[in-house]
């Protein structure tokens, strides 16, 4: 059996990936041959030749990827915070600009925290946050069935793994009463709600894949915003921390919004790794 250059298999990868328009088709090329191989990406280098089953495995994959179905649906999980998280259809998949919200949250608290994750999707920022702050107490709440069931599978792996377990709620963020037992006793609320605008044009990965009701939020992109806005004033206790993510439009309308609250203070919007607006943050009084 004739072994193939491992490097000439992903550079193909890369030109067909380029040619179906995908925005990072070295790096998915790359990712798609580490997960093929069972091996971390940094370690593609180490591997120079490989078996025909291994370069036809990738070509396949690479044929579905051509499709623009997510790279991670292909794979199977997502990664955040430290975590490598099982997604798939039918729940939003984390984004990697997600990380600087979730590091800023975490600054703000330390020993035992009580937390909340609202919207929380696949589990990912409630868990990362677990992860991290093994003393604190978290809740998260997700109204999407089929995205509760993600995230009960990835609370299940992480508690496997040793993590603390978190505590999920089936409720809508949007309706009165939302976890009113917590009113006034939370350290910290984090958000990656529904924020793109209604119309907005979106990469057939969001369109076709992402549930529309997790991206999508009305006319503005800010109708779940608004209510979250609300309910994190109603949950926080004085000196707790609030940080939601937003659309790009969206740095001074989410700040605004916040910054209307007469009990949150110390309102700042902070940008994504490319320097677009990208989470608000506050302080309750």
């Amino acid at each position: 059996m004739t072994r193939h250059p491992l490097r000439l298999a992903v550079l193909e990868a890369e030109r067909l990936l380029a040619a179906a328009g995908v925005d990072s088709p070295r790096a998915d090329a790359e990712l798609l041959a580490a997960h093929v191989l069972g091996v971390e990406r940094s370690r593609l280098p180490l591997i120079p030749l490989v078996d025909p089953p291994v370069v036809d495995a990738l070509h396949h994959l690479v044929r579905e990827r051509v499709t623009r179905i997510p790279l991670q649906h292909i794979t199977g999980w997502a990664h955040l915070g430290g975590l490598d998280l099982d997604v798939g259809p039918g729940v939003f998949v984390p984004r990697p600009e997600t990380e600087l919200l979730l590091e800023w949250a975490l600054s703000t608290v330390s020993g035992s925290p009580l937390v909340v994750d609202l919207c929380t999707g696949s589990g990912a920022l409630a868990l990362a946050v677990a992860h991290r702050l093994p003393g604190a107490t978290v809740h998260a709440v997700e109204r999407d069935p089929v995205a509760l069931a993600w995230a009960r599978r990835n609370s299940d792996l992480r508690v496997e793994a040793g993590d603390t377990p978190i505590r999920l709620h089936s409720g809508d963020v949007t309706a009165p009463g939302v976890l009113s037992d917590l009113e006034g006793a939370v350290d910290l609320v984090v958000c990656n709600p529904p924020y793109v605008p209604e119309g907005t044009e979106v990469q057939p990965e969001v369109a076709d894949h992402d549930p529309h009701d997790a991206v999508f939020s009305g006319a503005d992109g800010l109708d779940v915003i608004r209510h979250v806005v609300s309910l994190a004033a109603r949950l926080l206790k004085p000196g707790g921390h609030v940080a939601i993510e937003h659309d790009d439009t969206h740095g001074e309308s989410v700040p605004a919004l916040l910054a209307a609250r007469r009990v949150l203070t110390d309102v700042q919007d902070h940008p994504d790794l490319a320097g677009r607006p990208r989470f608000a943050t506050a302080r309750r009084t």
